[in-house]
């Protein structure tokens, strides 16, 4: 099954069950506050039919904090449901989000949609090290000085200093 996540968005959103029972939900284009509550509802739907829900990010090009929250939501509804939501595949793009918000703490996170279904290790913090940048650095428009330093928008850090 396929469809757009929201009327006005490129999030496109298809689900299908494994042979272990899982429901793997894989989501495409772009992730964007516009298309989390549909993306939301559209996952509490699935949760309700089954427990254990898998979300291949391998095909989504860009997300933004306010879309991938909806993923910390529907995990903890899962598992008050008595079942778990796990990420898996997410982009380097997708990566650097999940680690500069914090949401890669919050959320099992595989490599890939096997490792996934078969529970194997979940993604090391080692992969989301691009949240701290080091000395000296210019990566993605972050700036950084002496020692490693969390990655802070370069104008949320002279806000920070002005304050």
């Amino acid at each position: 099954m396929t469809q757009p996540a929201a009327d006005e968005t490129s999030l496109s959103f298809t689900s299908r069950t494994d042979r272990g029972g899982y429901v793997i939900a894989a989501l495409s284009g772009e992730l964007g506050t516009a298309s989390a509550p549909a993306l939301r509802e559209q996952l509490l739907s699935l949760l309700r039919a089954a427990s254990h829900l898998i979300i291949d990010l391998s095909a989504l090009e860009h997300a933004e904090a306010g879309g991938l929250a909806v993923m910390v939501g529907s995990a903890r509804r899962a598992k008050l449901l008595g079942g778990s939501l796990r990420l898996a595949a997410p982009s380097p793009e997708v990566a650097r989000v999940l680690s500069a918000t914090g949401l890669n703490r919050h959320l099992d996170i595989f490599p890939t949609v096997r490792a996934a279904t078969a529970g194997q290790a979940r993604l090391p913090d080692a992969i989301f090290l691009l949240a701290t940048v080091p000395a000296r650095s210019r990566i993605d428009g972050v700036l950084t000085g002496g020692a490693a330093q969390p990655a802070i928008p370069a104008i949320d850090r002279a806000t920070a200093k002005a304050g």
